[in-house]
């Protein structure tokens, strides 16, 4: 559980800085550019731990699709939340055909 938790923190500074910016359109876009460094310098303060210690109990891909079921989850909260977007039907099922895949890469075949 510490992975999981550790990748959820570092999920919502990753997608503070890769979208956050969409909010304040006005703002110069090389300021942007250095704040969002300075925010993924702590997303990368949580991610590289999270991986170091998951990798003792996952494979590499599977660390990849945890990191990615978390990264959508996040990203949709982060969306309607903060940047007041709609979430679409077809939204959900792309998001459930990605969860399809987390079932083939973790099933012991």
């Amino acid at each position: 559980m510490k992975t999981i938790g550790l990748l959820i923190i570092s999920n919502i500074f990753m997608t503070f800085a890769w979208y956050g910016h969409l909010k304040h359109k006005s703002a110069p876009l090389f300021m942007v550019i250095v704040i969002s460094w300075l925010i993924a310098f702590f997303e990368y303060c949580f991610q590289v731990p999270a991986n170091r210690i998951g990798h003792a109990q996952f494979s590499a891909a599977q660390l990849k699709t945890i990191q990615e079921v978390i990264t959508l989850i996040v990203f949709v909260v982060f969306s309607i939340f903060y940047l007041r977007e709609e979430f679409r039907w077809n939204y959900a099922l792309g998001f459930c055909l990605i969860i399809g895949a987390v079932f083939v890469i973790f099933k012991k075949w």
